[in-house]
């Protein structure tokens, strides 16, 4: 089955759907109070996060060090976020990217 971007006013995701009928009919279902800005087919089976667009380079694993820096913060995010800028040297919103999106894998 295709997957499909949808882009919502607050959201963007991803979707298996047949067509592109579908997969505004799963945002609209899931999000009913959003507007839809655009769907956009992806052109394989998979979906694919590019890091150096996140901003995240280097040699580091930055996954086992935002999970430390939550570890050590215990759980509370700014002081994460502050311990990462300083373990790694990364600007406020690299840092913030990095940080929550451990937040929401459950480190």
């Amino acid at each position: 089955m295709p997957l499909f971007e949808v882009e919502t006013t607050s959201h963007i995701m991803i979707a298996s759907a047949d067509d592109e009928k579908a997969a505004r009919e799963f945002a609209a279902t899931n999000y009913p109070t959003e507007e839809i800005i655009r769907v956009t087919h992806r052109p394989r089976d998979a979906w694919v996060i590019s890091k150096n667009l996140l901003g995240i380079v280097g040699t580091i694993d930055v996954c086992a060090t935002a999970r430390e820096c939550l570890a050590q913060a215990k759980g509370d995010k700014l002081h994460a976020v502050r311990l990462y800028m300083n373990h790694t040297g990364s600007d406020l919103e690299q840092a913030r990217k990095v940080i929550e999106s451990n937040m929401a894998m459950g480190w």
